[in-house]
C-alpha cells in the first residue's frame, strides 16, 4: 500500500462524519488497524471508510457492539475486504437483521393497537405491568419485544 493511500484520522473523520474520539473507540475495538508515521500520527486505509460506515450501519439498525464485533471478526485487519469477504459477513449478519426487523414490525403494530388506541386505561391496557410480572421475561419493554402481552 502506497503512503498516499493511507488516510489521517482527521480525513477519515470528515469522509465517515464520525468524532476523532469515536474513531479512537472503534479502533480499540478492532473494527479498524491504523498504522503510524514517523512521528506517531494515525493512518487509516481507505477501507477503513467502508468498515466504519458498516458500523454505523449496523448500530443505526440496533445492534450491539458486541455483535457487530462478531460479525466483523473474520474481516482481515491486513487488507481491504473482497467481495466475498463482504458476502460472508452479510450472509452471518442475516438471521439476526430478520429478527431486528421482526421486533420492529411487533413495535409498530403494538403502538398502533395499543399506545395510538387512546384507552389510557391501566386496567384494561395490554402493556401495563400489573404487580410487575414482566421482570421475569427479562429487561426493558418485555411485552413488545417477545410479541405477546
Amino acid at each position: 500500500m502506497r503512503s498516499t493511500d493511507l488516510l489521517s484520522i482527521g480525513e477519515v473523520s470528515e469522509r465517515t462524519g464520525l468524532s476523532v474520539p469515536t474513531i479512537r473507540y472503534y479502533e480499540q475495538c478492532g473494527f479498524v488497524r491504523a498504522s503510524r508515521t514517523p512521528g506517531g500520527s494515525r493512518r487509516f486505509a481507505r477501507s477503513d471508510i467502508r468498515r466504519l460506515s458498516f458500523v454505523m450501519l449496523l448500530q443505526s439498525f440496533g445492534l450491539s457492539l458486541e455483535e457487530i464485533r462478531a460479525a466483523m471478526a473474520d474481516l482481515p485487519l491486513e487488507r481491504a475486504p473482497r467481495a466475498a469477504d463482504w458476502r460472508r459477513v452479510s450472509a452471518g449478519m442475516r438471521d439476526r437483521l430478520d429478527q431486528r426487523i421482526a421486533e420492529l414490525a411487533r413495535t409498530r403494530d403494538m403502538l398502533d393497537q395499543c399506545i395510538g388506541c387512546g384507552c389510557l386505561s391501566l386496567s384494561e391496557c395490554a402493556l401495563h405491568n400489573r404487580g410487575d410480572r414482566a421482570w421475569r421475561h427479562g429487561s426493558g419493554a418485555q411485552y413488545v419485544l417477545r410479541g405477546r402481552f
